[in-house]
C-alpha cells in the first residue's frame, strides 16, 4: 500500500468494515471510554457530562516534540483535500495520545509474558514493547533518522521528505534500531484510522467529519420506521456520545437518539 493516496482511495482501504471495528458495539474504541448514559443512573449522567465537558484537549502521552511529530504524522496519513479535512484536523494525533494513557497503551489485555521468540508474519504481533513503548522508541528512532539524513525533525520536512520517510518506515526501508519499523509504522497507521473514525468521545473525529464523510448515523437509533424503506439512502446529521451526554440530540421515550435528516442544499 504506498503511503500518498487521495481520500477516496482511502475510503476503500477501510471501508464499512473498519467502523463496525472501530465503533461497534457501544462505540468502542481501544482503551476504556466512557459508557452510553441511556440506562444510568440520572446523577452518574451528571458526573460523567462534568467530567467529559472539563477533560482537556492538552497531550497527556507525548511531550512536545512527540506530539509535533505525531501531528505531522497523521497530516500525511490522511490529508485535507477537497472531501474534507484530514487527520490532523480530526484530531487525530490527540486520539492517539489518549488511547497510549489508556489499558490499550498498557498492553492491559495483551499476554505480556513471553517466552519472546522470532514469530512467522501469520503469528502476528511477537515483540516485549507495549504500544506507549513503540511510539516512544519509534519517535525516537525516525527523528534521528531525519536527522541524519535531512539534518532536521520529521515535522520540519517537506511534504515530499515526509512521505519518503513514511514509505520507508512502510517497507522496513528505514532502520529503528531493535523496533522493526514496519510495526512502527503498521500500529501509526492503523491508529489514525481508528482515530478517524471513532466516536468523538476519544478526542478524535472532531466536528464527526469522519463520520459525515462516509455517511454514518452515529449512536444507533431505532430504525423501526425505516425497514421498509429500500433503497432509499439514510443521510442524518451523524449523533456522537458527547451529543448525548451535553443534551444536545433528541431521544425518543426509549432513550435512542432521534437522527435529524440531512438538509439537502
Amino acid at each position: 500500500m504506498a503511503v500518498k493516496f487521495d481520500r477516496r482511495s482511502f475510503l476503500k482501504v477501510v471501508g464499512g468494515a473498519s467502523l463496525g471495528a472501530l465503533v461497534g458495539g457501544g462505540g468502542k474504541a481501544q482503551g476504556y471510554p466512557p459508557p452510553p448514559m441511556t440506562h444510568q443512573h440520572p446523577q452518574a449522567q451528571q458526573v460523567l457530562q462534568r467530567a467529559l465537558a472539563a477533560h482537556p484537549q492538552g497531550y497527556t502521552f507525548f511531550n512536545s516534540a512527540e506530539a509535533a511529530f505525531m501531528e505531522a504524522v497523521v497530516a500525511r496519513l490522511i490529508p485535507s483535500d477537497a472531501l474534507g479535512p484530514g487527520g490532523l484536523e480530526a484530531g487525530c494525533a490527540y486520539f492517539i495520545d489518549q488511547q497510549l494513557n489508556s489499558m490499550y497503551g498498557h498492553g492491559g489485555r495483551w499476554y505480556m509474558q513471553g517466552p519472546w521468540e522470532p514469530g512467522q508474519p501469520e503469528q502476528g504481533y511477537q515483540l516485549p514493547l507495549k504500544p506507549r513503548e513503540i511510539y516512544r522508541l519509534g519517535i525516537a528512532a525516525t527523528n534521528r533518522y531525519c536527522a541524519r539524513t535531512y539534518s532536521r525533525t520529521f515535522d520540519r520536512l517537506s511534504a515530499q521528505q515526509k512521505d519518503t520517510v513514511l514509505k520507508g518506515l512502510e517497507e522496513g526501508s528505514v532502520e529503528l534500531g531493535d523496533l522493526p519499523a514496519r510495526t512502527f509504522f503498521n500500529m501509526m497507521l492503523s491508529d489514525t484510522m481508528k482515530g478517524y473514525f471513532a466516536d468523538p468521545a476519544y478526542g478524535g473525529n472532531r466536528g464527526k467529519v469522519g463520520w459525515r464523510l462516509v455517511g454514518f448515523p452515529g449512536v444507533a437509533a431505532a430504525y423501526v420506521g425505516f425497514i421498509e424503506q429500500w433503497g432509499k439512502p439514510y443521510e442524518v446529521d451523524p449523533v456522537s456520545i458527547p451529543d448525548l451526554l451535553g443534551g444536545q440530540a433528541q431521544v425518543d421515550e426509549h432513550g435512542h437518539p432521534i437522527h435529524r435528516p440531512v438538509a439537502r442544499r
